[in-house]
Formats: structure tokens, C-alpha cells, sequence
């Protein structure tokens, strides 16, 4: 069995990852080629090129380098047709993933899955439609999106987020970080400005004047930072500026395995957090600790996102608990002064977002299968269907 999978970004890397991880429990004889990351490639793939210069985010970004990518397009077309799978996976990054998914199946009828269902329910619902034009199957990772894939003419299985199969630090592990690192019995504000380089420039400046009015009378605090090795410098950066001590967590002088483990036990050991909007905020909710959110975008590409959003709220907390208990300062609203009363508010009742994110763990299929096995058991069941 041949399957060509791509992924565009870290998030998708992992799903990737799982995703292969399952396939080769359930068939051994699978063979992979496509695009990915270090996750992806340690389950066996030679990715065609860095997935790297996949990972760009906002309209305006993308723009500069539009010539380059409509090339790797065609480039990572024109490989799946060579190599002739039996399915090919395209995991998020649908800017890319889709345009690929089309230009093959212009010339080959070729069996798409798409892992990640674009947020219809959220911007752009004729989105489905588009891409129903090239993609057979769908796999959701939030139990209420299958109805709108299957609306538009798609198969869709809701496969479970992968978070919760991810370890959550416990006791132990949460001790043995606040001894390495000198927290001692300190209460800690977990930071994490994003892991692109324009989230992190946009972020850390309003993140570090929000940690100033926030520490202001609350002596003794400390503050930890996980990074990623493509931004750490960056983050040292701006971290040189907030109120001390600062710990900034460096992922390349360890194993990969330590700057995981290191990452949730910061995560864990945190009293409350402050995140960019994005996956983090569910991890954050895996490990109960509460949180708020802070993201501004390129000025452009949010005014764009505010004509087209139909939610008004960017945590999946809130989302799948239909509730607003998770405070976040968005665009406009991404002010230090607003960021830090938030802080100040969370402070004042840690517990009150408890039960919001015990019952996301819960919808998003924690005490369930492994979602990498549920999301391999649902490709091949609809290759079996389909006679595939």
C-alpha cells in the first residue's frame, strides 16, 4: 500500500506523525513518501523538501513569496503522479495542500483525504464546496464539524484531537522542572508569543508592557517561556526587556524529547498562562492550567478576517464548551492594558475555567482510541468502501 502524505506546518507534522504511526499498526506493508517535518520523518519519510518553507501564515505574508510556492505546487504535483499511491493524505495547510490536491486530480483520478476540516462553521463556508470538488474524505478533529463536510458531498469522521493522546507532566515531572530551572515554590506565568517569527515580533513586545503592569505589586512571581529552536534567539531577544527573571526554555541544546517534556512541564507548572491563539491553547487546557489569550495579526490580514469571521471568539475552549470563560484580547482589543487586567482577573479565580476544559478534553476524545489510530482505521475503511 502506497500513501503520499503532506503537511505544511508543526501542528500538521504531528498529525502526520500519528497518522503514519497508526497505518503501520494497521498494515504493515504501507510505504510513504511525501512533505514533512522531523515527526513525519521518523516514522520513515524523505520528505521531497524542508516542509519549512511551507509554514506562512496571513495573506500578506504569503503574498512575497507566491512565485515560489505555485512552483513547489507543481512540484509536489507532479510527484505524487510519479509515484502512483493508493491514497493521498493532505494534512491543513489548505492554501497549498488543495491546490496540489487539484492540479492531480486534473490529470489522475487519485483517492484525496484531507486531514483537518477547514473551519466553515467559523469564515468562508463555501470553502466545502470548493473543496469538495477534489477531496473524497475529511478527518475532523472536533465532533461538530462532520454535518458541514457531509453537506457539501464529502465523507467526514470525527478522528479526535490529538492532544489528548499527548502526555500531560505530572507531580514529578513538574518538581524536577522547578528544581532544574531555579523556580523553587514561586508561582509561574507561563508565556508562549507564538512559534513563527511575525506572531513572535507582533506578540512579545505587547506581551513583556502587559507582564510589566501585571507583576507590578506581585513580587516573587517567575516567568518561563518555551520556544522553538527557529525563534529562540528571537524571544531572547524581546524576553531581555520583561520583568526578571525571565526563563527562556531552549529547545537545541537538548534532545527532542527533553524540550517536549520541558514544554509540558512548564505548561503544567504554570499557575496561569498567556498564549498567542492557536493549538496551544488546547494543550494548555490538557494540562488544566488556566489561561489567556492574546493575538494581532498583520494589520491587513485582520481587517480581512473580521469581514469574513462569523464566530466571536478564536479559543476552542470557548468554541467547544460554548462558553467565554477563556478571556482573549484580539486584535484591536491585544493591548498590554487589556492583557494584563485579564491576567489580573484569571489570577483572581484560577478555577473558574476548570470545568471548560475538562469538558473540551472530554468532546475532543480524551479516554477514547489514540486519534492517529482512529484517523488510520477511517483512510482505510473508506479505501475499502470505495474499492480502493
Amino acid at each position: 500500500m502506497k500513501v503520499y502524505v503532506i503537511a505544511g506546518e508543526p501542528s500538521g507534522d504531528r498529525l502526520g506523525a500519528a497518522l503514519m504511526s497508526g497505518l503501520k499498526q494497521l498494515r504493515p506493508d504501507v510505504q510513504f513518501s511525501g512533505i514533512g517535518g522531523q515527526g513525519m520523518q521518523g516514522q520513515g519519510l524523505t520528505s521531497l523538501f524542508p516542509m519549512q518553507e511551507l509554514s506562512i501564515m496571513g495573506i500578506v505574508e504569503v503574498l512575497p513569496k507566491y512565485r515560489h510556492l505555485k512552483r513547489r505546487i507543481a512540484e509536489t504535483a507532479q510527484a505524487v503522479l510519479d509515484a502512483e499511491p493508493d491514497v493521498l493524505i493532505t494534512i491543513d495547510s489548505p492554501d497549498f495542500c488543495l491546490r496540489v490536491a487539484r492540479q492531480v486530480r486534473d490529470r489522475r483520478r487519485i483517492r484525496v483525504v484531507h486531514y483537518v476540516a477547514p473551519s466553515v462553521w467559523a469564515w468562508r463556508p463555501g470553502r466545502a464546496d470548493k473543496m469538495a470538488k477534489v477531496v473524497d474524505h475529511v478527518l475532523a478533529l472536533l465532533p461538530f464539524e462532520p454535518p458541514y463536510m457531509e453537506a457539501a458531498g464529502m465523507e467526514c469522521d470525527f478522528v479526535g484531537h490529538p492532544v489528548v493522546a499527548e502526555p500531560v507532566a505530572g507531580p514529578a515531572e513538574i518538581a524536577d522542572f522547578r528544581q532544574r530551572f531555579g523556580l523553587g515554590d514561586a508561582p509561574v506565568l507561563t508565556v508562549l508569543p507564538g512559534s513563527r517569527r511575525g506572531e513572535v515580533t507582533r506578540l512579545a513586545p505587547i506581551f513583556g508592557k502587559a507582564l510589566q503592569l501585571f507583576l507590578t505589586g506581585r513580587p516573587g512571581w517567575r516567568v518561563v517561556v518555551p520556544t522553538v529552536a527557529g525563534v529562540t534567539d528571537l524571544v531572547h531577544g524581546f524576553a531581555g526587556d520583561w520583568p526578571g527573571p525571565v526563563t527562556v526554555l531552549d529547545p537545541r541544546g537538548v534532545s527532542d524529547v527533553q524540550a517536549a517534556a520541558d514544554k509540558r512541564a512548564a505548561m503544567a507548572a504554570a499557575d496561569i498562562a498567556l498564549a498567542a491563539s492557536g493549538t496551544v491553547s488546547v494543550e494548555l487546557a490538557a494540562a488544566g492550567t488556566p489561561m489567556v489569550i492574546g493575538y494581532k495579526a498583520n494589520w491587513l490580514s485582520w481587517q480581512l478576517a473580521k469581514m469574513l469571521v462569523k464566530v466571536d471568539t478564536a479559543t476552542l475552549v470557548n468554541l467547544v464548551t460554548d462558553t467565554r470563560t477563556v478571556p482573549e484580547c484580539l486584535g484591536e482589543a491585544c493591548t498590554p492594558e487589556n492583557i494584563a487586567e485579564a491576567l489580573a482577573q484569571v489570577g483572581a479565580d484560577p478555577a473558574a475555567q476548570a470545568k471548560a476544559m475538562a469538558d473540551t478534553m472530554q468532546a475532543l476524545g480524551r479516554d477514547d482510541e489514540d486519534p492517529g489510530l482512529r484517523a488510520a482505521r477511517a483512510v482505510l475503511r473508506g479505501l475499502e468502501a470505495n474499492g480502493d
